[in-house]
């Protein structure tokens, strides 16, 4: 099993940058895929970017592709997600989750644990 702590989400103006971090405790971090999600108030949660276990495989959606880079440090049981040029619309609680059953999965149902999200909040 896995526990999954988010940090790093705050209040930030229009243009500006995070960094959000997703440290997990447990065994095998590395076996597991990990993903960025995000839920807006009064929208469902949607997939953001996700990593393979060793790093090397990526994916992003659209609304992430150009602006968010996701990586990790198995070192540190930790995973990451920098988000650049953040916008009004991409306030909403940012939550991490892991699963060990499929390869840079993609959907919600696919993943096993699940961390309880740090809140960004983007002024304009």
């Amino acid at each position: 099993q896995l526990q999954l702590v988010e940090s790093g989400g705050e209040l930030v103006q229009a243009g500006g940058s995070l960094t959000l971090s997703c440290a997990a405790s447990g065994r095998a971090f590395s076996d597991y895929s990990m993903g960025w999600f995000r839920q807006a108030p009064g929208k469902e949660r949607e997939v953001l970017a996700v990593i393979s276990g060793g790093g090397a495989g990526t994916y992003y959606t659209e609304v992430a592709q150009g602006r968010f880079n996701i990586s990790r440090d198995n070192t540190k049981n930790t995973v990451y997600l920098r988000m650049n040029g953040l916008k009004p619309e991409d306030t909403a609680l940012y939550v991490c989750a892991a699963t060990r059953r499929y390869y840079l999965a993609k959907e919600l149902r696919s993943y096993d644990y699940w961390g309880q999200g740090t809140r960004v909040t983007v002024s304009s």
